[in-house]
């Protein structure tokens, strides 16, 4: 099965671009990122702080069934611009990756659909190689697969 959502990662460099196009309207779509009713039940995670906003902060955590946290996220929000662009950090606590750099591009392409383009920087190509060789392209397709179906419901 083709993934929708495309990664492209050049050799050498230290970045990925990352491409999903939605059969969703861009209000909706840029929602999907920003409420977090939403990112909790897309993600699968809950949102401890989000401040949607220039010099805003965020925060998500993930537990197990037990409760124990296995996921926690956080960084900080750069730029913010409704339905169009948010620039932000974002860092996983205990984990070898180091903060990276975000940029989230939404685009109108019709009344009904949209497209998220992200520009993910990391400290280096090694560590941008590392994160590839984790199930990182099934994942983020899966998650996206679900923000759609999600969001097409809050129509």
């Amino acid at each position: 099965m083709e993934l929708k959502t495309k990664i492209n990662a050049e050799d050498g460099k230290q970045n990925l671009v990352i491409t999903r196009e939605f059969d969703l309207p861009l209000e909706l779509l840029f929602k999907a990122f920003t409420v977090p009713e939403i990112i909790e039940q897309w993600m699968g995670t809950k949102v401890l702080k989000l401040e949607s906003k220039k010099h805003g902060s965020w925060q998500f955590e993930t537990s197990d069934a037990k409760g124990n946290v296995v996921f926690k996220a956080n960084g900080t929000i750069h730029e913010f611009s409704p339905n169009r662009k948010i620039t932000r950090t974002f860092e996983m606590e205990n984990a070898p990756f180091g903060v990276q750099l975000e940029l989230l591009e939404f685009e109108k392409l019709t009344d009904d659909t949209s497209m998220i383009n992200m520009h993910i920087i990391y400290e280096s190509g090694a560590l941008r190689d590392q994160m590839l060789k984790l199930p990182f392209a099934q994942g983020i397709n899966m998650a996206h697969n679900r923000l759609e179906d999600i969001a097409k419901k809050l129509k």
